[in-house]
C-alpha cells in the first residue's frame, strides 16, 4: 500500500497525474473493451476479474484501468514495478499473497512493464497463478507473444488497448480546463484548434496530450486572472515530437515491415513517409541501407540489377556522411526501388534450393565436375570428361553438374519485369541448347 507525507500535495502533481481517471465513467477511450455491455466491462462491474495482460502503446490508460479495478474490487490490489523489482521482491508478494488465500481473500496483483521481467521471474508468478493465489494483471507496451512466456501467456486473457483518437484527446484536454483537479479553478484562453494541435501531436497518448497542455498553460501570456495561450507558444512547445518508435521493440519492425511493404507495393510516397518515420525518431540510417541491400536482390534482382549498385551505394554514403545529409541519399534509393519493376525470382530461386539442399545432404558432387588435383583422384575418375565452357564455340556444354537425385530440378525462374525479360530469353535459349546437344 502506498503511503502519503505532507509533502504529497495533490497540485504539486503533474496535470495527467491529477486528472487520472477514478471511475470507468471518466475513463476516456478504450470504448471496444469498456462501452456498455463489452465484455471486460462486465468483468469489473460483476468483479469476476481474472489473470490478464494489458497491451498498449504509452499513455493509453493501462495503469489507470488497473486502479480503477483496484477501487471496485474486493481483492487485496498489490501494486508492482517490473523495473524496480526482483525475484526477492517477487517472492515476498507471494508469500504476502498466500496468507490473503489462507483467509479466503482474493489477491490482485499489478505488474507495470511485465516483459521487462526475465523468463525465470516471469516463471515465479506462474505457480501462484495456477492455483489461484492471485489474479495477475500485467501491462505492456511490447508483443506479449514474443515478451511474455508461453506458459503464463496461455493462463491470462490479452485485451489490446488503441491508441486514443484526435476526438477522446480532445475530449480529456477540454476536461482538463474545466476540472478542479485540473485547470478548472484558472482562466484558460486557448483556441479549440489548439488542442485540436495538441490531440495530433500526442500521437494517441494521452499523458503526452495533458503534459503539453501543461507546459503551453503555464508558458502562456498572463494578464489580470486570465492566462492566454498563443500561436507562438504552443508551436515553441511542439516543436520537437518523441515518434512512437521503439529500436528494440515490436513497433521496430512495425515501420521496416511497412517500408519494405510500401516499395514492394510501388508506393513511392508511403515509401518516403516511413522512411522519414524511422530517421526522424532515431534509427541507425545504416540498419535502412542494410535493409535496402536485401531488397534490392529480394524484390528486384535481375529486373534491375543497378538497383543492387544503388543500394550498396547508399550504404557507403551513410557511412562517409552520416546524419542528417544522408536522409537524402537513402530517399533517391527508396524512391528508386518503389518504382523499378520487380523479380522476387531470386529470393524464390534459393528458397527452393535451400529445401533441397537441407533435405538432400548426402547427395555425392557428380564426378564430373569434381577437382582431381592429385593422381588418386584423378585414379578415382575426378575431373573425368570434364567440358571447358569457354572451349567452345556457343560457351556451352550439355555437362550435369546437378546430383543425379536432382536431374532435370529448375530453381530459377526468371519473370518477364524489366530487364529479367533478357534473362529469361536466354535461360530459354540455353536451356534448348543442352536439351539439343544431351545425347551427344
Amino acid at each position: 500500500m502506498e503511503q502519503r507525507t505532507l509533502f504529497d500535495r495533490e497540485e504539486a502533481q503533474p496535470l495527467a497525474a491529477r486528472l487520472r481517471p477514478r471511475t470507468l465513467e471518466e475513463y476516456v477511450g478504450q470504448t471496444h473493451l469498456l462501452g456498455e455491455g463489452k465484455v471486460l466491462r462486465r468483468l469489473i462491474e460483476s468483479d469476476q476479474i481474472s489473470s490478464m495482460i494489458f497491451w498498449g502503446p504509452p499513455g493509453v490508460g493501462k495503469t489507470t484501468l488497473a486502479r480503477i479495478i483496484a477501487h471496485r474490487t474486493k481483492a487485496s490490489f498489490i501494486d508492482f514495478s517490473a523495473v524496480t523489482s526482483g525475484i526477492k521482491e517477487i517472492r515476498g508478494v507471494m508469500q504476502q499473497a498466500e496468507e490473503n488465500r489462507r483467509f479466503g481473500e482474493k489477491t490482485i496483483l499489478f505488474v507495470d512493464e511485465i516483459h521487462r521481467f526475465n523468463k525465470a521471474q516471469q516463471d515465479a508468478f506462474l505457480p501462484f497463478v495456477e492455483k489461484g493465489s492471485i489474479i495477475l494483471i500485467g501491462a505492456t507496451t511490447e508483443n506479449p507473444s514474443f515478451e511474455i512466456n508461453g506458459a503464463l501467456l496461455s493462463r491470462c486473457k490479452v485485451f489490446v488497448l488503441q491508441a486514443l483518437t484526435m476526438q477522446d484527446l480532445v475530449s480529456l484536454l477540454t476536461r482538463a480546463l474545466s476540472d478542479p483537479r485540473g485547470f478548472g479553478g484558472q482562466s484558460i484562453r486557448i483556441e479549440p484548434q489548439m488542442l485540436e494541435a495538441i490531440a495530433a501531436f500526442a500521437n494517441g497518448d494521452a499523458r503526452a496530450a495533458l503534459s503539453t497542455l501543461e507546459m503551453v498553460v503555464l508558458n502562456g501570456e498572463t494578464e489580470g486572472d486570465t492566462i492566454t495561450v498563443t500561436a507562438e507558444t504552443l508551436e515553441q512547445c511542439t516543436s520537437k515530437k518523441s515518434l512512437l518508435y521503439d529500436k528494440n521493440g515490436e513497433e521496430h519492425y512495425n515501420i521496416i515491415s511497412a517500408l519494405h511493404k510500401s516499395m514492394r507495393n510501388s508506393d513511392p510516397d508511403a515509401a518516403v513517409y516511413w522512411l522519414a518515420r524511422m530517421l526522424e525518431a532515431g534509427e541507425d540510417p545504416l540498419y535502412v541501407a542494410r535493409r535496402l541491400i536485401r531488397f534490392a536482390s529480394e524484390d528486384v534482382g535481375l529486373a534491375d540489377p543497378k538497383a543492387l549498385e544503388m543500394a550498396v551505394a547508399a550504404y557507403q554514403a551513410c557511412h562517409f556522411i552520416g546524419m542528417p545529409e544522408c536522409t537524402v541519399n537513402l530517399t533517391q534509393v527508396v524512391v528508386y526501388l518503389s518504382m523499378v519493376p520487380k523479380s522476387n525470382a531470386l529470393y524464390l530461386a534459393y528458397e527452393k534450393a535451400k529445401k533441397d539442399a537441407l533435405t538432400q545432404l548426402a547427395d555425392p558432387v557428380p564426378l564430373v565436375i569434381r577437382n582431381g588435383v592429385t593422381q588418386l583422384m584423378r585414379d578415382l575418375h575426378y575431373g573425368e570428361g570434364y567440358q571447358y565452357a569457354h572451349n567452345t564455340a556457343e560457351k556451352l556444354t550439355a555437362m550435369q553438374c546437378l546430383p543425379d537425385s536432382l536431374l532435370g530440378r529448375e530453381y530459377y525462374l526468371p519473370t518477364g519485369e524489366g530487364l529479367e525479360g533478357r534473362f529469361k530469353t536466354r535461360l530459354e535459349q540455353i536451356k534448348a541448347w543442352k536439351k539439343d546437344h544431351q545425347t551427344e
